[in-house]
């Protein structure tokens, strides 16, 4: 059911526009670059209020959390196949990642830094960064370089592991 979707998203949502788009979108997601920015915009902008120098912190101790987890455990201790290297016709719009599929950490790291924003920023903040991180983790699937599960995994992860931080930053900053 998995290799269907991919190769219907392939088959009929893919077009010239498109894959210029959601390439440039899981782009974004590398590395977590576009969470890291957006954490250190706000640490940064401190005359704002130290309110956002907290939720940036946050952020990052998420990211830290999602990259324990999913990438140098979760990925290894699982060993799934790429979706492209078993699904006959699947061709990815990237170059091909070199670690395993299970979870996404694209998802992971995105649902991570978006639960943060969500419990700690006003709620438009939080919804917009939510519409980001399905955004990206949608085009992990566009781009055909994780089965549904994979994001699915990273998105429920992500959230858990975003909430968790934010129960630890919150112990660590009521003392102040």
């Amino acid at each position: 059911m998995e290799a269907d979707l991919l190769l219907w998203i392939q088959n009929v949502l893919r077009n010239p526009f498109c894959d210029r788009l959601m390439t440039g979108i899981t782009h974004l997601g590398n590395s977590a670059a576009i969470w890291i920015v957006i954490a250190a915009v706000l640490m940064i902008n401190r005359r704002r209020s130290e309110r956002g120098e907290k939720i940036g912190l946050t952020i990052l101790i998420a990211l830290m959390g999602s990259l324990l987890v999913n990438n140098l455990f979760l990925k290894h201790l699982i060993a799934r196949t790429r979706p492209y290297e078993v699904i006959e016709g699947l061709h990815i719009l990237i170059a091909a990642p070199r670690d395993f599929s299970f979870p996404s950490g694209h998802a992971g790291s995105s649902f991570a830094a978006a639960a943060v924003i969500a419990f700690m920023a006003p709620k438009r903040y939080g919804i917009a960064a939510l519409a980001l991180a399905a955004v990206i983790s949608f085009s992990r699937l566009y781009v055909g370089v994780h089965y549904p599960s994979d994001v699915l995994a990273g998105l429920f992860d992500g959230i858990f592991i975003g909430f968790l931080s934010v129960c630890l930053a919150r112990g660590t900053f009521a003392a102040e």
